[in-house]
């Protein structure tokens, strides 16, 4: 009872919040179901209430507001400007200023406006391109192209619109061309006999490929997106102006998001693609029940769907969306799948229902050998944790229990590679913290006029106590960050990539729409994703913007490049609060972080990223490209002279042998894709130059503890 008195103090605003949103909108809740237009309407005035009370800075509705609005708005549904003429815009401009008053009125009139002449645009652009790509284009003329679309005018009539398109297109085939003739050679310098395909045969060959790619896209357009999907876009164009992790998931979105989060879902365990003929099977997920009954097979084509002894309806023409709504289900419900096999015979196939794990989600963990000693490696994709069933894995739990298997292989140090993860569960990264610590502070979370909430590690308990180097990049964001900073602080490790993580220091919380709504009779509204706190270090800093800097930066090619939340217009600006209570560790990296930085500028490969990245920094404003064939190569060859340079790159190697935990080699044998994803990202390894380097440190680590745990090192302070 304690606890939930406690969180109901915590959390009284919210609970006004949700009290008082459902009293007003219980009176405008219809008695029978009506059309889309009344849902938007109810959807516009759900999002501002709850953006205008819970979001952590509420953003005021007002002309400058509209401005963005309206140019981020466009900006997502035309963002090469080929579909609006300027007498579209000109029409459209009348609007700039007053969708925040349309916003407060639920005034549609703006969106069904843009969003009739987008479609109507769209259905006239097949024409165009069909037209283009029906004759071979004219390399020999001299001409160009700018692909700086955000300062790129829309086009004064059809006429230029017309020419817009060819040039897009001529560009795509130019560059296309380019590459099937480097194949083209490289089939005849390993095959004399080889007959070269002539320039002309290519060149049909990929204006049949931009056609055929381009009806796939327009009949993906017109048959699989609905109005709300349209309605999505627009309404995501209004909240991410509060700031950009303000998101709003429709019903579809929100099973999706939760599938990412939680890495499980129950249904068949087969991912599945549109094509021309139908509905196909592109892979099946390793160890679900598909795959476990070795009947459906990647490339087989379902004609019908049936629930149970049920009749199996014909998928013909049903969108992709709705296909898989069918083929999903709960665990233990029968579905049966009439099928197109790969050598054309037609089979039903039975299936039951199970729980299904993406494996990708997941942490995954290897061992390698340096110098005589064992060194851990485990790979976190993303702090992940099933918010509906507790009981599911999560990261915690399955970080924890890698630990354990290669403390059973004796390892001298234990890298975190948090490399490309986005972040997660708040809760997940705090107890996650805390397996590398005593006990203490982990993070510092804040809401808008209340005093800073410490989250600690409570228990004393320590699971890891040897050397250990956290890896980030550009792309580390949000509980990562958090991690890598909580290490960092109590000088538990060293962080080691990128110059800064990505920067991301708010805390988002997932509200339910339809919990506001009694009696509701329009369907799913979906949920809307907001900020409603900021963390900070327990050393006081945010990392919001700034991010997380490394003790030890690598060179890599996004180095000179403004990349991360800092680059976001609608960021939250960076603060910093009282730093919390904590006792670092009594040690000093001076020499570890000063013998990396050595080896780092002797490398020949990693001054040639560094090389490299200067190369991508100097040619980023570069947009103007030649539709002469001739210029068109001049600038090719020019340019693969530089790549031919960094290709070195590509092609490192290094002396490690790194090989997965004695568990899993088990499972090899029956999970043979299982054996090669891992045999890939051991491959991978190798050739990551990051990873060679991380290794250096954590050796060097080794030797500076002399053996010692560091929990012995932490209470001898």
């Amino acid at each position: 009872m304690k606890r939930i008195v406690e969180f109901m103090k915590r959390n009284y605003k919210v609970i006004l919040l949700v009290t008082a949103l459902s009293a007003i909108l219980w009176s405008f809740v219809p008695s029978e179901k009506k059309e889309d237009p009344e849902k938007d309407k109810l959807l516009l005035e759900l999002l501002t209430f709850v953006l205008e009370k819970g979001h952590y800075s509420p953003v005021e509705l007002n002309d400058d507001f509209s401005k963005k609005v309206y140019s981020k708005y466009l900006n997502n549904i035309d963002p090469t400007k080929r579909f609006f003429l300027q007498s579209d815009i000109d029409e459209f401009s009348k609007y700039e200023t007053s969708i925040d008053d349309m916003i407060k009125n639920k005034d549609l009139t703006f969106f069904n406006l843009t969003n009739s002449r987008l479609l109507k645009r769209m259905k006239e652009s097949r024409a165009i391109y069909e037209e283009i790509l029906d004759k071979p284009f004219d390399f020999n003329s001299n001409e160009s192209i700018n692909v700086d679309y955000e300062k790129l005018p829309f086009s004064k009539n059809k006429s230029e619109l017309v020419d817009r398109w060819r040039k897009q297109l001529k560009l795509s085939a130019l560059s296309s061309i380019t590459d099937k003739q480097q194949l083209e050679d490289d089939k005849k310098k390993n095959d004399a006999k080889y007959e070269v395909k002539s320039f002309e045969t290519l060149e049909k060959e990929v204006r049949e490929n931009s056609l055929k790619s381009l009806n796939e896209y327009f009949d993906f357009i017109e048959k699989e997106l609905e109005r709300d999907d349209w309605f999505a876009i627009f309404l995501n164009s209004i909240v991410e102006r509060f700031d950009p992790h303000t998101f709003y998931f429709s019903p579809d979105d929100k099973e999706k998001f939760d599938v990412s989060m939680s890495g499980t879902f129950q249904g068949i365990g087969a991912r599945l693609q549109k094509k021309e003929s139908g509905v196909e099977v592109s892979e099946l997920i390793s160890g679900g029940p598909a795959w476990r009954g070795k009947e459906l097979e990647a490339g087989d084509l379902i004609l019908k769907v049936a629930q149970g002894k049920e009749e199996p309806l014909d998928i013909a023409g049903m969108r992709l969306d709705d296909v898989v709504k069918k083929i999903k289900g709960p665990k233990g419900t029968e579905v049966r799948l009439t099928v197109k096999k790969v050598d054309g015979t037609i089979k039903v196939i039975s299936i039951i229902r199970d729980e299904v794990e993406t494996e990708e989600t997941f942490a995954k963990s290897s061992v390698v050998e340096k110098d005589g000693k064992k060194y851990g490696i485990i790979y976190l994709p993303k702090f992940y944790i099933s918010f509906e069933n507790k009981e599911n894995r999560d990261a915690f739990k399955d970080v924890a229990a890698e630990i354990e298997k290669l403390k059973a292989q004796n390892i001298d140090g234990l890298v975190m590679d948090l490399r490309d993860n986005g972040g997660g569960s708040l809760e997940t990264v705090v107890k996650m913290v805390g397996l590398f610590i005593p006990e203490g502070p982990i993070v510092q979370v804040k809401a808008p006029g209340r005093n800073p909430e410490i989250l600690p590690d409570p228990d004393k308990r320590v699971q890891y106590d040897g050397p250990l180097v956290v890896m980030i990049n550009n792309f580390s964001a949000s509980a990562s960050e958090i991690f890598a900073a909580a290490i960092q602080d109590y000088k538990r490790g060293i962080v080691v990539g990128s110059k800064h993580s990505y920067g991301k220091g708010t805390v988002q919380n997932m509200i339910d729409l339809n919990q506001f709504i009694r009696g509701n009779s329009y369907g799913d509204l979906g949920a809307l994703k907001t900020t409603i706190q900021k963390f900070y270090r327990i050393n006081g800093g945010s990392t919001q913007r700034e991010g997380v800097k490394s003790d030890i930066v690598f060179p890599d090619r996004f180095a000179y490049l403004d990349m991360g939340e800092r680059d976001e217009e609608s960021a939250l600006p960076w603060d910093k609060i009282e730093p919390a209570k904590y006792q670092p560790l009594n040690i000093n990296y001076d020499n570890v972080i000063a013998n990396s930085k050595k080896r780092i500028a002797s490398n020949p490969t990693f001054n040639l990223i560094d090389e490299n990245a200067k190369w991508i920094f100097e040619r980023k404003d570069e947009n103007d490209f030649s539709l002469n064939l001739n210029e068109f190569n001049k600038e090719i060859a020019a340019t693969d002279l530089k790549i031919k340079k960094f290709k070195a790159i590509t092609d490192y190697k290094n002396k490690y042998q790194f090989t997965s935990l004695p568990d899993e080699v088990a499972l090899f044998e029956k999970d043979t894709l299982l054996k090669q994803k891992r045999e890939r990202w051991h491959e991978e390894m190798q050739k990551d130059i990051y990873m060679e380097e991380t290794l250096n440190v954590i050796s060097d680590i080794k030797l500076l503890t002399k053996g010692k745990g560091f929990t012995q090192k932490l209470s001898m302070n």
